[in-house]
């Protein structure tokens, strides 16, 4: 067994306010949860990942590779496959709380590294 404490759980801030802390998780599976402030996007990205969130608090839209958007509240979940682009935004006037949950397990540095190719995109 292992055990993440919410308070303990490593800390990463891809933006400000959007808050991710990573639980429990294996080589297999990583865990995530997260703070998203109103009107925050994720920016469109993709990874090898199948990702499924799953909604706590507050309101977020969905964002599929076709720029379908879907409303979740909640409850709800959405199912991102392997290299899928998608995107998540907060469409509420609150803060929003979810739970990622990837497979196979994502590195921590996944946002650290999407800005560093950004960077070197726009040198």
């Amino acid at each position: 067994m292992r055990v993440v404490k919410h308070a303990e759980g490593e800390r990463i801030e891809p933006a400000p306010g959007w808050r991710r802390i990573r639980l429990a998780g294996s080589d297999s599976v990583s865990i995530e949860y997260f703070d998203k402030p109103p009107g925050h996007a994720s920016p469109r990205h993709r990874h090898v990942q199948e990702q499924t969130c799953i909604v706590i608090r507050g309101r977020l839209c969905a964002i599929g590779a076709d720029d379908e958007r879907i409303e979740l509240g909640p409850g709800d979940s959405v199912w991102f496959a392997p290299n899928e682009f998608h995107a998540i935004e907060n469409s509420g006037d609150e803060a929003a709380t979810g739970v990622d949950i990837f497979v196979p397990a994502r590195s921590a540095a996944f946002w650290t590294e999407q800005a560093q190719a950004a960077d070197r995109r726009d040198a």
